[in-house]
């Protein structure tokens, strides 16, 4: 199978059986899991013992075997071995003379490079990009772009003979309609660099989701980790809806909507967030028909509705339809100082964060634990998968009501349900879109001032990172709080924080500043993000998106299929934003 190698044990020991165990490298103080009993070999037949096992290929693993007989370690082995590969481990004595042993892994059949579709398929997108570049360069051209308007429509030809100003826009000659050019003109106001940052984090959301080609690395981290690619998704997605947040109430309140008006508007998006995370997007339909005795409560969407409410509510209480100057000390400080309630609000949901997740009694297990439960942490708290944020899901809503195969379950075989998105870690999703948040203001106490606007995103990135050195201790397992997507803990929350910051720094740089990048073609799905992710949801097992493929075991064939879907809501989102069709809750 994919990520897995073959490996034979021959025994040439007489009179003596082997115990094989493995323990792999992302496994933090894990036990040695046995994989196979090897028998001793036959003298008088000269036949070795013999075993063959499948081995993981994700990950280096270490190797141990010893006598099943007085349970003494003969040898150990660090190894990563190839996807397909085919190996052997001949363990025999060096001479008949002494008792040392020695194991010699032998390579019977090489591995296959898995990573050649990814650059395959990298280099195909990076030549339509050079083709789409190419067009957009000859079309500058005025022979070039007055033959290319001729073939598609004669008439804006006899029109652009006709003129007396020469050659015309492109707008111009192509649509004659006021109607798209005013719209255009407006859409220019809006800050294209958040709807690519959004964009971008749905686009690679929706293709891991699919499937991420099945390679590991596009998979979520099993427990623990320093930056784990699928992590960060779903975390810049609610950075970014703080950031929107900013901007859609400052809007609104300037044409003169009412708070209790816009509050209603708050409160009824996420009712319909919620309900269409529960009803519609349910992991449980895999199950059968969906039923409330094994209904999954949390989940993406259901965070980010409470999320949104939460901070839409508290931005609503303290915002201003006039984000001008703040007339006070400190200026420099206009877009933190005049909302520090808001910022007392976050400090007290964090303290009540900390103060659960480490003064919670949590039966049968340590207070404080965050570790994954199963074989961590040497097998001494199976049933204690996240600490309090597990006890707390359980508690409150039942095991039958949380997703039920946890990433921890893969690496450090858990059994218990745990829920990524659970209650617990709704309060830091909350600190998250909060940040995001005052990414937003920074716009708009500092708009048309793009000097002032990427200083500030710099400094709360350089903030936010030093927060998480020091959380972290620099490391993936020995901090004071590790980085954990599935706590969503509060050193997870400052360092997606900080990589947040510095993207989203570049993309307004790149995108509204300097303008060298139309944000195309991420800024379409980002203009219509919930329908993109609903659609992907609901549309998953359906064609063109996913068809039966002739070897399931194939990076190659799984990676066409899940970039295939992914470019094809793309294009989706291409053809709604040409015929300005956006789904707003």
């Amino acid at each position: 199978r994919m990520d897995q190698a073959v490996l034979l044990v021959r025994n040439e020991l007489p009179a003596l059986g082997l115990n094989l165990a493995a323990l792999s490298s992302s496994c933090h103080q894990c036990l040695y899991q046995f994989l196979a009993f090897v028998p001793p070999s036959n003298e008088s037949l000269r036949k070795p013992g013999t075993a063959s096992v499948m081995v993981d290929t994700q990950h280096p693993l270490t190797l141990l075997l010893n006598s099943s007989v007085g349970d003494r370690d003969l040898c150990k082995i660090q190894y990563h071995f190839g996807e397909f590969g085919n190996y052997s481990l001949v363990v025999k004595t060096l001479s008949t003379s002494t008792q040392n042993v020695s194991c010699d892994l032998i390579i019977n059949e090489g591995p296959i490079n898995s990573y050649l579709p990814i650059l395959f398929a990298f280099l195909v997108y990076m030549g339509i990009l050079a083709i789409l570049i190419a067009g957009r360069l000859l079309m500058k051209i005025d022979p070039v772009r007055n033959w290319v308007y001729k073939k598609l429509d004669p008439r804006a030809t006899d029109r652009m003979i006709n003129s007396e100003l020469g050659s015309p826009n492109t707008t111009d000659s192509i649509n004659c309609d006021p109607t798209p050019q005013s719209w255009s003109s407006g859409s220019r106001q809006r800050l294209r660099s958040l709807d690519t940052f959004r964009g971008l984090s749905l686009v690679i959301m929706v293709f891991v989701n699919y499937g991420g080609g099945k390679y590991w690395f596009f998979k979520h981290e099993s427990w623990n980790g320093k930056f784990h690619f699928p992590s960060a998704l779903f975390s810049r997605f609610v950075f970014i809806m703080g950031t929107s947040v900013a901007l859609a109430l400052g809007s609104m309140l300037r044409w003169g909507s009412s708070k209790w008006k816009v509050l209603r508007k708050i409160v009824w998006r996420s009712f319909v967030l919620i309900l269409l995370g529960i009803i519609v997007v349910n992991p449980n339909y895999c199950l059968g028909p969906l039923s409330w005795d094994n209904l999954r409560i949390p989940g993406v969407l259901q965070r980010l509705g409470f999320t949104y409410l939460v901070v839409a509510a508290l931005e609503l209480l303290f915002t201003r339809a006039d984000s001008g100057t703040w007339e006070g000390r400190f200026p420099a400080l206009q877009d933190i100082l005049p909302y520090w309630p808001q910022w007392i609000f976050i400090l007290v949901l964090e303290t009540i964060w900390l103060c659960l997740t480490f003064l919670l009694p949590v039966p049968d297990c340590p207070r404080g634990y965050l570790g994954p439960g199963g074989i961590g942490d040497f097998g001494k708290y199976p049933n204690c998968t996240g600490g309090a944020a597990g006890y707390i899901d359980r508690l409150l809503l039942g095991e039958k009501h949380m997703y039920q195969h946890p990433s921890s379950g893969v690496i450090y075989q858990s059994t218990m349900p745990y829920d990524p998105e659970g209650i617990l870690g709704t309060i830091n999703s909350i600190v998250m879109a909060f940040l995001g948040l005052q990414a937003g203001k920074i716009t708009l106490f500092y708009k048309d001032q793009p000097k002032q606007i990427m200083s500030r995103f710099a400094i709360w990135g350089i903030i936010m990172g030093i927060i998480s050195a020091i959380l972290t201790k620099c490391s993936k397992e020995e901090g004071f709080i590790p980085i954990n997507k599935n706590l969503w803990s509060i050193s997870y929350v400052t360092t997606l924080s900080c990589f947040a910051f510095i993207l989203l720094l570049l993309i307004y740089y790149l995108v509204d500043v300097k303008k060298w990048w139309s944000g195309a073609p991420f800024l379409y799905p980002g203009m219509n993000s919930i329908l993109v992710y609903i659609g992907h949801q609901v549309f998953a097992n359906y064609f063109p998106f996913k068809w039966k493929m002739q070897d399931s075991q194939s990076h190659a064939e799984h990676l066409i299929q899940n970039l295939t879907a992914t470019t094809l809501w793309v294009i989706i989102s291409y053809i709604l934003y040409r015929r300005r069709i956006f789904w707003k809750i």
